[in-house]
């Protein structure tokens, strides 16, 4: 499939829709299928969908991965599916919706900070002016909400260790992507991440009893793994490898708006002003993020995804 970058940027608001609405169906979720295990299916059922998507496309791309290539495979499976999985959902078993997409929203930040000490993008101003900007309206928008305690601060901490581990799975994926197409360095380092996460979803699928989970916990799973893992990550990789880490990264400071505004529509939960100013800033650190810096110019050829 061909997009050009206007057609990206739309997947990249349809991305954090899907993010947005994943915190809630992964939370009802959790009610009736242990962390873990749940992860450990959900994982499991994206692999299957990345492979059949790559078998499919296998004669349009003829790159084959050499040793180094699947080191590095291995490596962003290992830190950005394994590792990062593991503490995101059990993270978010123990903390609440509010501190997460708070502690989330760093990621971009983290993301510059990493790319502009490696030497992989040069980082302009006004771009770090939108990450900034970005993130005091996300504060705004969720962290009137957040509180740290005791209680959450285990769920905290594995929420900031998955955003750590995100970010050097977002930079460290540049070089491959560079060779080869986002859906093949996606599917198999999700794939790998699967294999290492089963192990430790298997003692909470023993103690499952399966008949006792509901059909819409059973729909939450298959949503949150069609739609969060194998359609949001190939659209955020396909990104990456198009506009960069960082402005790829500042879309998903946009997660909690959206969460916000869906909970307004659905569920008539209260928006107070300074949550639609947050909104407001955080789009327009986005958009300080898409401008033209200097003589760089705007991606406008064509891309794959693959």
């Amino acid at each position: 499939m061909k997009l050009s970058a206007s057609r990206l940027d739309a997947l990249l608001v349809l991305m954090i829709v899907i993010w947005g609405g994943n915190y809630t169906v992964i939370k009802a979720a959790l009610s009736e299928i242990p962390p873990i295990g749940f992860n450990s299916l959900r994982l499991a059922l994206a692999s299957v969908l990345f492979l059949i998507a790559i078998g499919v496309s296998r004669a349009r791309d003829r790159a084959r991965l050499d040793r180094r290539d699947w080191v590095g495979v291995v490596a962003v499976g290992f830190v950005g599916q394994f590792v990062n999985q593991l503490l995101f959902v059990k993270g978010l078993s123990l903390t609440s919706v509010a501190n997460s997409a708070l502690i989330i929203g760093s990621a971009p930040i983290i993301v510059a900070l990493m790319s502009a000490a490696l030497g992989h993008e040069y980082v302009a101003p006004i771009r770090w002016a939108g990450a900034a900007l970005s993130a005091a309206g996300l504060y705004s928008v969720v962290g009137h909400g957040a509180g740290v305690t005791r209680e959450t601060m285990l769920g905290d901490l594995s929420i900031l260790g998955a955003v750590l581990c995100w970010a050097v799975a977002t930079v460290g994926s540049r070089s491959l992507l560079a060779r080869h197409s986002p859906l093949v360095v996606t599917g198999y380092s999700v794939t790998l991440g699967a294999v290492m996460h089963a192990p430790f979803g298997w003692r909470d699928l023993q103690r499952l009893a399966w008949t006792q989970v509901s059909t819409a916990a059973w729909v939450a799973l298959v949503m949150s793994a069609t739609l969060a893992l194998f359609v949001a990550y190939l659209i955020w990789f396909t990104a990456v490898q198009r506009l960069g880490n960082t402005r790829t990264s500042a879309y998903s400071n946009l997660t909690p708006v959206v969460a916000m505004i869906v909970a307004w529509l659905w569920i008539g939960e209260h928006v107070t002003p300074a949550q639609v100013g947050g909104a407001a800033a955080i789009l327009a650190g986005v958009a300080l993020t898409r401008l033209r810096v200097g003589g760089e110019p705007l991606p406008l050829q064509r891309i794959r995804l693959s």
